[in-house]
């Protein structure tokens, strides 16, 4: 697709330097801070597991001790394998059992202890990033044997990297929500006979606000399902199974983000999920998450996204649901541009890297149409090697189905003329109750209506030169560089606290979960991070 909107080089390259100089100040606030979460997702590595009588996780309980004894600032690590050598034990989740009950202190080692300790530490953690790179081989070995047609392979090939431009059509992303996983199983199952190459499993309402993840299988929710390891585990095995029946490789989707983003993202890694949401400021912008807990946590997370494998998914899409479309498509560039930037610098290949945008512009709006197209192709065009992912509209959803099935259908025709990599497919029932089978069915059926008639219309699309598509799209690239240059000027924090994205006012000094959040001490170590930023 490159070339179709003839941008100027000079200022693509612009746009990418200023994202960096940008977002750089935000990743060394990243690398001289840690929070609770990352430290529970270190020690959940190391090896803890399960949950107490009410239900909140050991790790929890563990972390807990050592920031009452010694503070965030030196890290988990070495305190608690330290206290395990103290105490004679060789499980870290019994330590963590009798710290819940005060009888382990913990302290922070020096000398020979530290050494010990860190060297200990280390040994544990590398064998929870063992298990996630076994579950990475084991992907590459599924798709090899099952196939994966979106991307126009078939039996006996694969790729853990797919090219943009050798792709076939976008891979079909359909959300199941009910609440309870053992319902879920079914209706994820039957999607995927219907077509659908991605299941995401929706999380329940409020869980991002949670300062624990949930232990088991669960069958209450709002609005959605709570992300569990043992959830993550049913599905991803029912998802074989179809798989198995259905000779393709069948994708799960869940969501990293919230106070619990690095122990999620551990979680999937672990459970071989594929994508998971992971937004760099989506936490902040919707969920009044700190700003500086939501950058340090979404940064350890997307080092272990990269370590497993896992393709990211990004919330730009959340933008235009509260700001105009047309007015704010440029904020959705620079977040994207962002997002790209903090991703690489994570460590996620181009082939990870969800990039998130949305077909959101008022219908009524004239030439609607073409404005979609101008920004999806913009999108396209900037990121040519990422599979973006394309949001159906819900904005303007009013509740008339038939006129809703029509929107959708506009969807996926621009889905298919620019080239998108992950379609989400849209509900003519949005807004109005939480989809049916029967309404996924319909869904399905008008998706591979225009993906079989229309398809191909990527290679014929070509925008008329010096026209409307093209002209719009140089204004939003040349609106986006402005407002970097703005943020670059500012500083990213202070964008944020002034509502540039999505109109919403989050200062760095307020949020949830601020007070998980220590800056580094001389002696801070984190062996997950020493493990993942050397194999980078």
């Amino acid at each position: 697709m490159s070339g179709k909107l003839d941008l100027d080089p000079v200022v693509v390259r612009r746009a990418r330097r200023l994202a960096q100089k940008a977002g750089r100040p935000v990743v060394d606030l990243a690398r001289s801070h840690t929070t609770m979460s990352v430290e529970r997702a270190v020690l959940r590595l190391a090896g803890v597991t399960g949950a107490d009588a009410d239900g909140i996780p050991w790790v929890n309980r563990l972390v807990d001790a050592v920031v009452a004894d010694v503070g965030l600032g030196h890290g988990a690590a070495l305190p608690v394998f330290d206290a395990l050598a103290r105490e004679g034990l060789d499980d870290v989740t019994l330590l963590a059992q009798k710290a819940a009950a005060g009888s382990v202190r913990f302290e922070v080692p020096a000398g020979k202890a530290a050494t010990a300790a860190k060297r200990a530490s280390r040994r544990a953690v590398a064998a929870g990033i063992r298990r996630i790179d076994r579950r990475r081989a084991e992907r590459d070995r599924l798709i090899k044997r099952h196939g994966d047609p979106a991307i126009g392979l078939g039996r006996g090939a694969a790729s853990d990297a797919p090219s943009e431009t050798d792709r076939k059509r976008p891979w079909i992303y359909i959300i199941v929500a009910t609440g309870d996983i053992y319902e879920d199983i079914p209706q994820a199952q039957a999607a995927a006979r219907e077509g659908a190459d991605i299941i995401a499993v929706i999380r329940s309402t409020g869980q991002s606000l949670l300062d624990y993840v949930p232990e088991g299988a669960t069958r209450e929710g709002f609005a959605g399902t709570y992300a569990t390891q043992e959830n993550f585990r049913l599905m991803r095995a029912a998802l074989d199974e179809s798989s198995r029946e259905l000779g393709r490789y069948i994708r799960l989707t869940n969501y990293a983000s919230g106070l619990c983003m690095p122990e999620i993202a551990t979680l999937a890694g672990l459970e071989r999920l594929d994508m998971m949401l992971n937004d760099s400021m989506y936490g902040i912008l919707f969920r009044d998450i700190n700003p500086i807990r939501t950058f340090v946590d979404q940064r350890f997370s997307r080092q272990i996204h990269a370590r497993a494998g896992i393709i990211i998914n990004t919330g730009e899409d959340n933008y235009l649901t509260t700001a105009d479309a047309v007015e704010a498509a440029h904020t959705v560039t620079v977040s994207q541009l962002l997002n790209e930037y903090f991703a690489h610098e994570a460590g996620l290949a181009d082939w990870q890297l969800g990039l998130g945008h949305a077909f959101e512009i008022n219908p009524d709006l004239p030439e609607s149409f073409r404005l979609e197209l101008a920004h999806a192709l913009l999108a396209r065009e900037l990121f040519p090697d990422a599979p973006l992912k394309w949001m159906p509209p819900t904005k303007h959803m009013t509740g008339d189905v038939f006129r809703g099935n029509l929107l959708d259908g506009f969807f996926n025709l621009v889905g298919a003329m620019t080239g998108q990599g992950i379609l989400l497919v849209g509900m003519m029932t949005e807004a109005v109750v939480t989809p049916w089978l029967s309404d996924r069915d319909i869904a399905l059926q008008n998706v591979r209506y225009v993906l079989n008639a229309a398809g191909g219309l990527r290679e014929d699309f070509v925008p008329a030169p010096g026209g409307f598509i093209q002209s719009r799209a140089r204004q939003v690239l040349g609106e986006a560089v402005e407002l970097l240059e703005r943020i670059v000027d500012d500083g990213l924090l202070n964008a944020i606290a002034d509502g540039t994205f999505g109109i919403m006012k989050r200062p760095a000094d307020r949020g949830k979960g601020l007070d998980g959040v220590a800056r580094h001490e001389a002696d801070y170590y984190n062996p997950a991070t020493e493990i993942l930023e050397a194999a980078a």
